[in-house]
């Protein structure tokens, strides 16, 4: 028998880091991508704190610490910035507010990117621990942030290769944080079987 949900809202906390979408160049399409996921992917409470910011490495760090220690998030996803490029400074702005690496999800990242195209490999997507909260950065185009999240389905709906997603709720159990209840249709949330 499932545990009954806990009312708790998730507090997610999205990062779009873009120079030209922070400056108005262009809109930003990374958080209406995510707030979009998770209408539909969430069966649980849930509510968001969004920023808009540019690729700025002090500045990341400290929008990744305040979405942590002081708006209390109990998990940040951030899109844009993993790339190779020298302004693309996600993942050491990340790694220097950790405390713990969580290299699986960046392989899981990869891996599904691959499936697309062969530069995913360029990806530098990685995942950390800070205080009760997991970080992950994701990619920055909406269809990819989609397709990281559930994983690859064949045309009957079967899961092909598990989305990150799948992943997170049981890692926010572990961490103390609101349970997650998914809708299965979307991504299956995994958790152990009980004993």
């Amino acid at each position: 028998m499932p545990a009954a949900a806990d009312p708790t809202p998730l507090i997610i906390g999205l990062v779009s880091i873009s120079d030209r979408a922070s400056r108005g160049v262009y809109d930003d399409l990374g958080i209406p991508a995510l707030e979009a996921w998770f209408g539909t992917a969430l069966a649980s409470p849930w509510t968001t704190v969004t920023r808009l910011i540019p690729d700025e490495r002090a500045q990341i760090e400290a929008t990744l610490i305040e979405l942590v220690d002081d708006a209390h998030c109990d998990l940040v996803l951030t899109t844009g910035g993993t790339g190779p490029a020298p302004r693309d400074v996600t993942p050491e702005a990340t790694l220097a507010v950790a405390a713990r690496e969580m290299p699986g999800f960046g392989e899981q990242m990869r891996q599904i990117g691959l499936r697309f195209v062969p530069t995913a490999i360029l990806s530098r997507q990685i995942a950390v621990i800070r205080g009760r909260a997991l970080i992950i950065n994701l990619p920055g185009q909406p269809k990819s942030i989609r397709e990281t999240l559930e994983g690859l389905k064949d045309a009957d709906g079967r899961s092909l290769v598990p989305g990150i997603f799948a992943a997170v709720p049981y890692c926010i159990d572990l961490l103390g944080g609101p349970r997650i209840e998914t809708h299965e249709a979307v991504v299956k949330a995994f958790r152990p079987k009980q004993k």
